[in-house]
């Protein structure tokens, strides 16, 4: 999945991000715009686990995403 894309397209792909990471809230993902690196900060902040752990959530978003293509 290229991020460039996912920035481009970051309305598109807000629902599916909210429909995977749920408690992340409009302003939230207002200041994530598109950006993995905020992505995971907001779902290490916001669930109360480690970046590695987040790392491995947008992994598996993004190979999930890139099945759906």
């Amino acid at each position: 999945m290229n991020w460039d894309i996912v920035k481009g397209n970051w309305k598109q792909f807000q629902g599916q991000v909210r429909a995977q990471w749920g408690k992340l809230t409009d302003d939230q993902l207002g200041v994530i715009d598109g950006r993995r690196v905020e992505l995971a900060g907001k779902i290490q902040e916001t669930y109360g686990i480690s970046r590695e752990e987040a790392e491995k959530q947008i992994a598996e978003f993004e190979k999930r995403q890139a099945e759906k293509n």
